[in-house]
């Protein structure tokens, strides 16, 4: 619990001097912290590069943040800190990372994005209906396509893939995917 506990401090103060950088020119406000939010619902652990074993729907939720100037260097990504509830009590987690976008012809958008989740899930478990997930705190990268319904509101097919990338064993993995509604500041 302590490992946990200091690898979201970390998160989270590694966060907070990202917010307090200089943010980029092109923001509406210079004070905006605060890029877009969005949620969305999944299917949870789906068959892609893990195999299903748990049940229910996700409800997610995630903020992101303008790109502070010191990540110009690479590509000027968007912080982001979220949450993904499953709705039949297992394995749900809170996550942060980067977020890079890019826009594609007709109002389309791609992004993808990179970051660490600490999860309430099992880390070693011979229930047939459970994840081994072999750590507590995962590796997380995702990938969207998305289409821009007005200037400010888009809806994006997310897919987010977990897990501790060899680093411990057992490393089951989960791979969840599903529909997002965005709003943008």
């Amino acid at each position: 619990m302590k490992k946990i506990l200091s690898m979201l401090l970390t998160l989270a103060a590694l966060l907070a001097v990202a917010l307090a950088a200089p943010t980029r020119s092109h923001a509406a406000d210079p004070d905006q912290v605060i890029s877009e939010v969005r949620g969305g619902v999944y299917a949870h652990d789906i068959s892609f590069w893990s195999f299903h074993r748990e049940n229910g729907a996700d409800i997610n939720g995630e903020v992101l943040f303008v790109s502070p100037s010191f990540l110009e260097t690479v590509w000027s990504p968007r912080p982001h800190l979220g949450a993904t509830i499953n709705t039949d009590g297992k394995t749900s987690f809170l996550y942060s990372g980067l977020t890079w976008e890019y826009d594609l012809p007709a109002d389309f958008f791609v992004d993808a994005n990179l970051g660490l989740a600490a999860h309430n899930g099992k880390l070693d478990t011979d229930d047939s209906n459970r994840k081994s997930l072999g750590s507590p705190v995962l590796f997380r990268l995702g990938a969207a396509l998305g289409y821009n319904i007005t200037e400010k509101i888009n809806i994006s097919l997310q897919f987010e893939h977990m897990s501790n990338a060899y680093i411990a064993n057992p490393n089951e993995g989960m791979d969840n995917a599903g529909l997002r509604l965005g709003y943008r500041f």
